[in-house]
C-alpha cells in the first residue's frame, strides 16, 4: 500500500511533462525518504532524476520499499488535468493494476479520480552519478527559457564558455550566428567556479528536453566542466526537485 498527497497538483504535472519527453516508461521508486525516477533516453545522452521528498507531501505512507512503472504519456494526460487549486493525491493498487490519481479542489471540495495503467516492466535502478563540476550558475526559469528559444533560432549545436567570471554562449551555422554573455546581475542572479576557465558544447535538442520543466521553478541551477555533461536543476515550488545531466558533443 502507498498513498501520498502533494500540495500542488498544477505543480506535480511538470514531472510528467519533463518525463515524457525522454523515456515511454517511468519507473517510480518508493523510498523511506523520498519518492524518485531516474531514467536515460533511449540513446543514454540524457539523464532525469525526480525527486521528491517525503516531507514534501501533505501525507506519505508505505508498507515498504516499492516501486511501480507506468507510461509516461498515459501520466502527463492525467496529471495535465491538475489546476493551480488542487491537491494531488496517488494511490497505488497493484491488486487493480493501477494507479489512483485524485485531484481534489481545496475551495470547494470536489474531487476528480483518474487511473493509470500500471505497467509489467521491471525496472532497473539507475547509480547516482558524481562528477565534480568547476562551473556552477544560478539564472532565472524564464531567462533560461528565452536563452534556449534564441538558441533554437539558429543552431544545433551551443557552446558554453566560461571566463573571466563571464559565461559566454553561442551557436551560429550557415552565416547565422547569436552571441549572449551572461555575468552575474545581469543577468545571473549567481556564479560560482572552481575552475579559471571552461568550455564544453551540447545539442540544443538536449538542452530543449530541460526547457519542459522550467514552468515548476522560478530559478534553475545550472552547472558544467570542460567536455563534461551538464547539470541542471530545478527546485519545484511544492518541493521536490527536477534534474537534467546533459552529454556534451563529441568533438
Amino acid at each position: 500500500m502507498f498513498r501520498a498527497v502533494y500540495p500542488s497538483g498544477s505543480k506535480f504535472k511538470a514531472i510528467a511533462a519533463a518525463l515524457v519527453k525522454i523515456t515511454d516508461e517511468a519507473p517510480f521508486f518508493i523510498k523511506p525518504d523520498a519518492l524518485e525516477v531516474k531514467v536515460f533516453s533511449p540513446d543514454k545522452t540524457a539523464m532525469t532524476i525526480v525527486k521528491i521528498p517525503s516531507v514534501a507531501f501533505e501525507e506519505y505512507h508505505f508498507e515498504a520499499e516499492d516501486y511501480f512503472v507506468v507510461s509516461t504519456t498515459d501520466l502527463n494526460k492525467v496529471l495535465r488535468r491538475g489546476g493551480r487549486t488542487d491537491i494531488l493525491a496517488l494511490e497505488l493498487d497493484k491488486n487493480a493494476g493501477v494507479l489512483k490519481t485524485v485531484f481534489r479542489n481545496k475551495k470547494t471540495g470536489v474531487e476528480r479520480t483518474f487511473f493509470v495503467e500500471l505497467k509489467s516492466t521491471v525496472p532497473e535502478e539507475v547509480p547516482d552519478l558524481n562528477i565534480e563540476l568547476g562551473v556552477t550558475v544560478t539564472i532565472l526559469a524564464s531567462d533560461f527559457r528565452l536563452l534556449i528559444r534564441d538558441l533554437n533560432a539558429v543552431g544545433d549545436y551551443a557552446t558554453f564558455h566560461f571566463k573571466d567570471n563571464k559565461l559566454y554562449v553561442s551557436t551560429g551555422e550557415q552565416q547565422k550566428e547569436y552571441r549572449a554573455v551572461f555575468e552575474e546581475g545581469s543577468p545571473l542572479i549567481s556564479v560560482s567556479s572552481t575552475v579559471n576557465e571552461a568550455k564544453a558544447t551540447y545539442t540544443i535538442d538536449l538542452l530543449k528536453l530541460a526547457v519542459r520543466a522550467a514552468s515548476a521553478s522560478k530559478n534553475i541551477t545550472l552547472s558544467f566542466d570542460n567536455d563534461k555533461p551538464m547539470k541542471i536543476v530545478f527546485e519545484l515550488e511544492g518541493g521536490g526537485s527536477i534534474v537534467y545531466w546533459l552529454t556534451p558533443r563529441a568533438e
